[in-house]
């Protein structure tokens, strides 16, 4: 049996729904017959691979850092999965844009602070103007909501995408947003 590729992302977000992901516990382990977690906050690769079937993509697209990495995910991956509501409506990364960026990084990094006021340019990738959900920057195949989504539904979900379930090979699901 050939194993499918799966990839987790994180963006903006808290990494709650990658929490949620390891809660699936020992069907951690059945996935595993299924998959290779290819790339992942949870292992040690640096660069995202060509040729991935599945990806979750966690949490908003907040800064350029962001903008670049889901525009190569989205062209090195099969189904791409908005994985919680930080990715599938933007959420709490949002909340900031009414205010914008610019008077944002004031208030916080120059208005708040008592000694060496000043934005960094060095450690914080620069933002958009807007944090935005990802299928508003990339094409998206599969909405998975939830704050995070609960263990039971990205077992579920993974089953399907993966063609575990009833043993037939996954299909492209059709295109959302």
């Amino acid at each position: 049996m050939t194993r499918r590729r799966l990839a987790t992302v994180w963006l903006d977000g808290c990494s709650g729904c990658h929490m949620s992901f390891l809660d699936l516990d020992e069907r951690l382990l059945e996935l595993a017959e299924h998959a290779e977690l290819v790339y992942s906050p949870l292992v040690d690769v640096k660069e995202y691979p060509a040729g991935v079937d599945v990806c979750l993509v966690e949490g908003a697209v907040s800064t350029t850092d962001d903008l670049g990495r889901i525009r190569s995910v989205r062209a090195r991956t099969r189904t791409l999965v908005s994985f919680g509501d930080c990715a599938v409506t933007a959420n709490v990364p949002s909340l900031r844009n009414p205010v914008g960026a610019a008077p944002l990084l004031q208030r916080a990094y120059v208005d708040n602070v008592d000694r060496d006021a000043g934005v960094p340019v060095e450690v914080v990738p620069p933002l958009l103007d807007r944090s935005l959900p990802v299928h508003r920057v990339v094409p998206v195949e599969v909405f998975l909501p939830g704050c995070p989504p609960p263990a039971d539904l990205i077992h579920e979900t993974l089953l399907r995408l993966l063609g575990v379930e009833a043993g037939v090979p996954p299909e492209r699901p059709p295109r959302f947003g």
